[in-house]
């Protein structure tokens, strides 16, 4: 039987093309997300390549103690382990950089698992670029390339263009070719540094599968006798761009009619063919997806057997568009909220469009205006292809009630009567969002008050504090001011109540 052989990822290829575009942007959850998806596939992807180099060193250590191939087994075993001895090695070098960026990134252990900063832009640059780790990895990939071609001649002649081995960092915005550790390391975050280091690990158990399948098949085909029946999904790629179509192929391996295979995709129940059933899928909304597979079948014992398994993908931008909140990752009600949009295609060939809100502006900066819901949506068409962006819409926060520089609680007498305005003021958020007091009952008592015997009250129409400045006159250590029914009016012109504040005079 022919050795099962593993596609080839075009998420790889691709994925210089998208880090370009994605290390431009804010370093936002979505993005992360991302990388830690590709991550994932990535490391999927090189367990299936040791899987089949392990079948593969089986076999050759077979057709040595098979007097039919053992003449070319010792000729070509040798080859093989050499090959993965450098790969083993290469492997073991690049987790410690993993290691290394962790602890850059202020690893920690949480409960047993690993916890560090994954959106930390300085880390990869002082491991690789500051502290030289850049430059060394760039040799090493450079030296173990040329000691897998070493291996033999007929490997350097078979491999010597294609061996997956590739230091050529992708092209800047600018079209500059910039060099290996700033192309790939240079402010990247960890997270998307960490995703770099599995791509080369992946390229390096690619080229080991290469050479060892090749050194293999001087010698003859794999034998595997079967003895256990499991599900297999496979996927045609994990990284598509919109409108692209992956299939999806699930089954069960050591087929038999009998095993009488039920299998459902994505919610659906497609036909079942020799053992596999074909399911495809369409790419739309950027970011990650799930497909979820089942199948069902009976195994050598009878006995029925469910396995599920989750298809991952994700869906890039065209053309290189994207969009970029520049301050907060919602729309906020009454305010501008500036965006930039991105077009790798030039404006000439780029529209812009929105629901649930207006846009204004031009080119790649534009202001969004929304005024109530919950949802809103930009889609931007890049030379015919057409990218939609969801956001969520909020209110802006409750400000909240200060008098100078105290927002309640104990204040010094004198300080607190210097005052002129109560104002309404909104802590920890980016926009110059400005809100006006429009009214409130203020009640005085405790010293200054007591001579009447009850709480006095008096009202105010704005911030200003004119109306009641004859009571704040009464004022000493051990009063007590409250403002209460506070209503304020924000850039929506909306009035809203917030929490009343109170203030102990000493």
């Amino acid at each position: 039987m022919a050795l099962p052989k593993e596609p080839r990822q075009k998420m790889i290829n691709l994925m210089y093309l998208v880090l370009t575009a994605l290390l431009a942007l804010n370093v936002s959850s979505e993005i992360l997300n991302a990388f830690k998806v590709v991550d994932k596939s990535l490391q999927n992807s090189s367990a299936n390549l040791t899987a089949a180099n392990t079948t593969l060193y089986a076999s050759l250590t077979e057709k040595l103690a098979d007097p039919k191939t053992a003449e070319k087994a010792k000729i070509w075993e040798p080859k093989a382990e050499q090959a993965k001895k450098l790969s083993d090695d290469f492997i073991t070098y690049l987790d410690g950089l993993k290691t290394e960026l962790k602890k850059a990134s202020d690893l920690t252990m949480i409960d047993g698992k690993e916890s560090f900063k994954e959106d930390n832009l300085d880390a990869a640059t002082r491991l690789f670029d500051n502290q030289g780790k850049g430059k060394e990895l760039e040799a090493r990939l450079a030296a173990y390339k040329k000691a897998m071609l070493d291996v033999d001649p007929e490997i350097r002649a078979k491999f010597e263009k294609t061996l997956p081995i590739d230091t050529d960092p992708p092209v800047g915005q600018d079209g500059v070719k910039k060099d290996f550790t700033t192309g790939y390391f240079h402010m990247t975050p960890t997270v998307a540094a960490l995703t770099l280091l599995s791509k080369f690990q992946n390229n390096i158990k690619n080229a080991e599968n290469q050479v060892v399948t090749f050194c293999h098949e001087q010698i003859g085909a794999v034998k595997i006798k079967f003895d256990k029946t499991g599900v297999l999904v496979g996927q045609s790629s994990n990284y598509l761009m919109p409108g692209q179509e992956m299939e999806i192929t699930a089954g069960i391996g050591a087929y038999s009619s009998a095993a009488q295979p039920k299998i459902s995709i994505g919610g659906t129940n497609p036909a079942v063919v020799d053992g596999k059933a074909t399911y495809k899928v369409t790419a739309s909304g950027a970011g990650p997806h799930t497909v979820p597979v089942t199948v069902t079948y009976l195994d050598q014992d009878g006995v029925s057997q469910t396995k599920t398994e989750t298809v991952e993908y994700t869906v890039g931008t065209p053309g290189g568009a994207a969009i970029m909140l520049d301050k907060m990752n919602v729309f906020y009600i009454g305010v501008p909220n500036p965006i930039t949009i991105s077009s790798g295609s030039g404006w000439d060939k780029t529209t812009v469009s929105m629901t649930g809100g207006t846009l204004s502006g031009s080119n790649g900066n534009r202001v969004v205006t929304v005024s109530g819901g919950t949802a809103a949506s930009i889609t931007v068409t890049a030379d015919g292809k057409s990218s939609k962006f969801d956001f969520r819409i909020k209110t802006i926060p409750d400000p909240i009630g200060m008098v100078g520089p105290s927002p309640g609680g104990k204040v010094q007498s004198n300080v607190f009567k210097a005052q002129d305005f109560l104002r309404a003021e909104l802590k920890n958020f980016d926009f110059d969002a400005k809100f006006s007091v429009a009214s409130a009952t203020v009640y005085f008592a405790g010293a200054g008050f007591t001579s009447s015997g009850s709480v006095q009250t008096a009202t105010m129409n704005s911030g200003s504090f004119a109306p009641i400045r004859s009571k704040l006159d009464l004022c000493k250590p051990g009063s007590t001011v409250t403002f209460d029914d506070l209503k304020v009016v924000g850039p929506d012109g909306r009035q809203r109540t917030i929490p009343p504040v109170s203030f102990v005079l000493f």
